[in-house]
Formats: C-alpha cells, sequence, structure tokens
C-alpha cells in the first residue's frame, strides 16, 4: 500500500478539505491532514508529501488510512487515548466520600484535608480533589445556622410571608431595623486604587473615630427607605423613629410593620405608643429568624457598596455617606421580590430538625 497509494477524493470532499487549508481560522493539524489527502489524491508520492507536509512516514500513512475509514469527519477528531493512569474503582470513590462525611480525621483534626485523606485511603492528592469536586464535598468550609425555639414560628412565618406576598390593600408594609453601631473607620494609611493586573490596597488596621445606629424602615411595595441616624437605639429613639414614620406616611392608610424581637421594640412605653396610634399593627419574626426581615437586604447592601470599604475621618461623615446612599436609592427605589413560600420555609425547617435529632440519636447510641 505504501508507495503511491491510489485514493480517490471526491469533489465534494475536495471542496471541503481546501476549504480547511484556505480558513485561516483551521488549526494547523487539520491544514496538514487536508494537504495530505488531497496530495494523495492528485499521486503524489509518499515522499514527495512528507517533504511538503513537514510529516513523518506513519503520519502521512495514518491520515490517508483514516480518510479511507472515515472521511473528511474523521480527518477532523483525534481518537481518544486510554489514560496510563487506572481508573479508581467504585468501591475507592466510595470509601473516599464516606470517610470524609461520616468519620474524623485520625490525627484529630477538625476536618478532613487532602493530604491527611490521601495517606489514609492510598490514592493522590489529585484523586481525591477530584472526587471531592465531583461529589460536591468541601471539608474546610461550613456555614452557621441557628433554629428558632420559639413556640408560635409557624404562625409567624405564615404572618410575615402573608403580607410579603399578599399584603392587605389601602395598607403600608414596612420591614423595620436597626443597624447598630455602624463605625466611622479611618485607615492608618491612604490606600493604592484598583489598576489593571492589581488589585486595589486597603491598610489592615485603622482608626475608630465614634459610631452611629440607622433606624431604616423599608416599603415592601415600593422599595422605599426611611432612614435616620440616632446615636443610640433604646426604646426612646425606636419611637423617635415611629414618630418619624407616622408623619412620612399619608393619613388615612393602615401601617403594618414586620419586625424582630429586640427588647426596645417590646418595651411598655412602645406598647402605649401603639395604643394611641391605632392604625399600627406590629408583626413580629420568630426569635432567631432575623433572616425573614426583609429589610436585612438593605442592610446588606449597602455595607457591600458603601461601609465594607468606607474610609470616613468623623461620625458627621459616615452619616452623610449613608443618608446620600438612601437618598439615590429613593431616586429609583425597587422593591425586593420574596419567593419562597412559608410552606417551603416550615418543610426546611422540619427537614433540619429530622437531621439534628438523628445526628444526636447517632451519637448517644
Amino acid at each position: 500500500m505504501r508507495g503511491n497509494l491510489g485514493l480517490f477524493v471526491s469533489s465534494a470532499d475536495r471542496a471541503r478539505l481546501a476549504a480547511i487549508i484556505a480558513d485561516r481560522n483551521s488549526k494547523q493539524k487539520h491544514v496538514w491532514r487536508a494537504q495530505v489527502v488531497l496530495l494523495t489524491g492528485d499521486r503524489v508520492g509518499t515522499a514527495e508529501i512528507m517533504r511538503r507536509t513537514g510529516l513523518g512516514k506513519v503520519s502521512v500513512w495514518r491520515w490517508q488510512e483514516r480518510y479511507i475509514e472515515a472521511g473528511v469527519d474523521g480527518l477532523l477528531r483525534d481518537k481518544t487515548r486510554p489514560s496510563r493512569i487506572p481508573k479508581l474503582s467504585d468501591e475507592k470513590v466510595a470509601e473516599v466520600i464516606r470517610r470524609t462525611t461520616e468519620e474524623a480525621p485520625p490525627d484529630g483534626g477538625t476536618h478532613w484535608t487532602v493530604r491527611a485523606m490521601a495517606a489514609a485511603t492510598g490514592v493522590s492528592r489529585a484523586k481525591v480533589h477530584v472526587i471531592w469536586r465531583e461529589a460536591g464535598l468541601v471539608p474546610h468550609r461550613w456555614r452557621q445556622f441557628k433554629l428558632s425555639n420559639d413556640p408560635a414560628f409557624v404562625e409567624k412565618v405564615e404572618d410575615v410571608v402573608g403580607l410579603y406576598v399578599d399584603p392587605p390593600e389601602h395598607a403600608v408594609v414596612l420591614s423595620i431595623d436597626e443597624k447598630s453601631q455602624i463605625q466611622a473607620l479611618d485607615r492608618t494609611q491612604p490606600g493604592l486604587p484598583m489598576k489593571r493586573g492589581r488589585l486595589g490596597t486597603m491598610t489592615h488596621d485603622y482608626k475608630r473615630n465614634g459610631t452611629t445606629t440607622l433606624f431604616a424602615a423599608l416599603n415592601v411595595l415600593d422599595g422605599s427607605v426611611i432612614g435616620r441616624n440616632m446615636q443610640r437605639h433604646r426604646h426612646q429613639e425606636f419611637i423617635r423613629f415611629l414618630n418619624a414614620i407616622e408623619r412620612d406616611v399619608p393619613k388615612g392608610k393602615a401601617i403594618h410593620v414586620i419586625l424582630d424581637n429586640y427588647a426596645a421594640h417590646k418595651h411598655p412605653k412602645v406598647r402605649d405608643w401603639l395604643a394611641r396610634h391605632p392604625r399600627w399593627t406590629f408583626h413580629f419574626t420568630p426569635t432567631s429568624a432575623s433572616w425573614l426581615n426583609m429589610v436585612e437586604r438593605f442592610f446588606r447592601d449597602l455595607t457591600t457598596q458603601q461601609l465594607r470599604r468606607g474610609v470616613f475621618t468623623s461620625v458627621p461623615e459616615l452619616i452623610q455617606t449613608i443618608d446620600n446612599y438612601i437618598a439615590e436609592h429613593n431616586q429609583n427605589p425597587k422593591p425586593f421580590i420574596w419567593t419562597a413560600k412559608a410552606s417551603d420555609i416550615l418543610e426546611k425547617v422540619v427537614r433540619a430538625n429530622r437531621g439534628l435529632s438523628s445526628k444526636q440519636n447517632g451519637a448517644l447510641h
């Protein structure tokens, strides 16, 4: 076969091969393979094909045979070669996953490391990485949680979520909370701005220049925010904030407030204030469930966009920054859309309690 191989190349294939050679975006290996087939079809000998393409004899023969077997498409794909590294057995993969999730490291550590797991199972570190990644296991990371023990948890969740997804007519629904002890932090040295190929810098140490407390009320329906900065966050300041809202909300509209169980919110003087303002109704979130309070989302945005990397030489400068952020937010407010149903939340809590109970029972036995 090897000398002058007689190879018939159809006109359609010639057109495709010529297009591959002419296309500037074609991979060089595809161009060489197309040249081999076209030259062979033109009755060019192997030695001349080798000279024109720069390929070796074995490579020329390989792509001649590939064209005979699979046509032009066969020239555009490489056959996969079996890995030299033996594949781990399913049993060994299952062992790595089981030990990661069910056993503690033998050295008494709090979690498995790649090095420790590789030594314990006889698997390479690279394979441990792959197994963990495919199984979604990240032993060095963890999340905090706290389950509410509020006896009225179900009723409060249904009440609060009901206000989000189906607010009453002719009423304003406000999510209220305080962000306390916001620090006016100034860095000890000026940082460097971000530039191409380099992160912006900020000194680790800082100077404290005082604090403020932000009282905020998020309008659930339109996303606007009423905010007031005060020095402290006692019931006296909370009542002053309620009076400010009372002045801002049009008369004749009922006001439903979602808020947490902070002591100042339930102070006797606050209850007296509510009795004198019958259009107000408080709806308390369950204990240890501040995540139900939608204004926390606004606090998160304020923190990430203004406070965390901000530099403030005084409390008035900090207050001005917060006030400007609220004013800018209110120029084009957008409501946060609550999507979780009360039934879905309760189902997750039931699953979490069931999982904790099974863990505790297993530890006892």
